[in-house]
């Protein structure tokens, strides 16, 4: 079983930082890919940002320049830092990952996700 866990969430307001986490845990053999994506109220979930196993990214057009994905192979954890914050920022962020659990058996684990509140 793979547990994914996002913690760094909060309020902060227009013009601040924050960084996301996210921990991927369990048995787990590989992970190909993880994604930080976020759903704002009455809006469909969106990719922000995702990053490969071998480290390329990939970014939504409304976060290039202000946010940046990496990851930390050793424990497992992607991070998701925050620039430039804007009210339209505000979302519930989820992160997800993908890879096996063993050779031929893949996952895909959405954490619960973390709440970011931008104030104008």
């Amino acid at each position: 079983q793979v547990q994914v866990v996002e913690s760094g969430g909060g309020l902060v307001q227009a013009g601040g930082s924050l960084t996301l986490s996210c921990v991927i845990s369990g048995t787990i053999f590989s992970i190909n890919g993880v994604g930080w994506y976020r759903q704002a109220p009455g809006k469909q979930r969106e990719l922000v940002a995702a990053i490969s196993s071998g480290g390329r990214t990939t970014y939504t057009d409304s976060v290039k320049g202000r946010f940046t994905i990496s990851q930390d192979n050793a424990s497992n954890t992607v991070y998701l830092q925050m620039h430039s914050l804007k009210p339209e920022d505000t979302a519930d962020y989820y992160c997800n990952g993908r890879g096996q659990v063993r050779e031929g058996v893949g996952f895909g684990s959405w954490g619960q996700g973390t709440q970011v509140t931008v104030s104008s």
